[in-house]
């Protein structure tokens, strides 16, 4: 059935070994801590200890092993260092050189997207070209896992048109060192990327306690206040080794994403979608709360969810384990069209997708009682056997553009017409 609907593109993103630089602070293991000799203040006192000579020659070495690779390296650096000094006064003694160096010890090198690329989720690009061709431009969100199995958002640009089908653009070989700022006392963060040149630089590394084991599908939202105004949201996972729950991104440009904790009931689950407009003046999300059905929740607080009630459950043997949504959902003429997918035998995940009523969305119009894509031959295997997997896709004209996540471990792109699906449906 998946090969009749969809025409998929041979385009695909795989993992690579982009890397960025990320703190680095050895400790002494528990029994060995001294809270007035850290082991990091053993470290500045080497570097402080060595000869103008040596040092000269370790910042030349360090200098040619990641100029190349990392952009501004030097006031990544500084940064580093000055973040040191402020636990440890003794850096003050620091040369030039010397602070380099301590803040050269203090970093490393992070592949943050080498072990996996997918889970994706697409939105129109916020800038489209005017050059009077048919193609739009869009954005595309991914999960990464680097070392660790830690997962961090990233992104890639790229187009679409009928004639010629998905076109990705090549991403920066660099990625952007960001800043963190606290934004409220509940955990809600900012991280700015100065230097960032193209979106493909961008990576939401884990920062919070919340999200210290990964930031994990995010699904984007292309969302139009009431006045017209079009922002940028995301929800997200953030997975603290135990406990996932959702968050929210939040952004109007590409240099500065705002990253804020939800409260409610219904925050303490993932996989929530947040509708792209306000329905009878209030927000509305798709949710997961019992990990088995898809729920509908409204909100007159953007961070603030409770409550719900389940709107789509488990019926046909390819979801007998569970449901959840495919993202946000997306207004087309009929509905509200919901990218959905079933768990059945096998643990085989499958892609499927539901109709909802656009002035009532707790009601269901029509659902596919079989797939419309499941886990090709050649598409099987990887780290996670036998899944297919989207956070969102979008509607062009008539046309569904779906990526697509294969196996936990790469990223395909697909289309096909909304009318062919809408057909599957019933």
């Amino acid at each position: 059935m998946s090969r009749s609907l969809f025409h998929h593109s041979r385009i695909q993103i795989w993992p690579n070994s982009r890397n960025m630089i990320r703190p680095f602070a050895p400790e002494f293991p528990c029994p060995f801590r001294d809270d007035e000799h850290p082991r990091a203040r053993n470290i500045v006192e080497h570097v402080l200890g060595l000869d103008q000579e040596t040092l000269a020659a370790k910042c030349r070495l360090m200098k040619k092993a990641l100029a190349d690779r990392h952009r501004n390296l030097e006031d990544i650096l500084r940064h580093r260092y000055e973040e040191i000094r402020e636990r440890l006064p003794i850096c003050a003694r620091a040369s030039d050189q010397a602070k380099l160096v301590i803040g050269a010890y203090f970093s490393q090198e992070y592949s943050f997207e080498c072990a996996a690329l997918f889970n994706p989720s697409v939105v129109l690009h916020p800038r489209q070209e005017e050059d009077g061709s048919r193609a739009i431009r869009f954005l595309v969100s991914l999960r990464g896992i680097g070392e660790g199995h830690i997962s961090s958002v990233t992104f890639r640009t790229g187009s679409w048109s009928e004639e010629g089908g998905f076109v990705l653009d090549a991403p920066s070989k660099f990625a952007c060192a960001a800043h963190v700022e606290k934004l409220k006392g509940d955990g809600s963060i900012r991280i700015v990327c100065d230097d960032l040149k193209d979106i493909s630089e961008a990576v939401l590394f884990p920062t919070t306690d919340k999200q210290r084991q990964g930031i994990e599908d995010l699904r984007l939202c292309r969302f139009v206040q009431e006045d017209g105004e079009v922002e940028f949201y995301g929800t997200y996972t953030a997975f603290d080794g135990r406990t996932a729950r959702s968050e929210l991104l939040r952004w109007n440009g590409f240099r500065s994403f705002e990253m804020h904790t939800l409260t409610g009931s219904a925050a303490a689950a993932k996989g929530m979608a947040l509708f792209p407009r306000r329905i009878g003046g209030r927000y509305m999300m798709l949710g997961r709360q019992d990990g088995e059905s898809i729920w509908l929740l409204d909100s007159d607080d953007l961070y603030h969810w409770d409550g719900g009630a389940k709107l789509i459950s488990p019926r046909y043997p390819w979801e007998f384990t569970q449901m959840g949504n495919g993202g946000s959902p997306i207004e087309v003429e009929e509905g509200w069209l919901v990218l959905t997918h079933g768990v059945g035998v096998a643990r085989t995940y499958c892609l499927g997708a539901a109709l909802l009523d656009r002035a009532d969305p707790s009601k269901l119009l029509a659902r596919t009682p079989e797939p419309i894509l499941c886990p090709r031959v050649k598409e099987r295997d990887g780290y996670v056997p036998n899944v297919v997997y989207t956070c969102g896709g979008m509607v062009h004209g008539r046309t569904l553009l779906l990526p697509y996540g294969v196996a936990d471990n790469f990223t395909s792109f697909a289309s096909c017409s909304v009318d062919a699906l809408l057909k599957r449906m019933e």
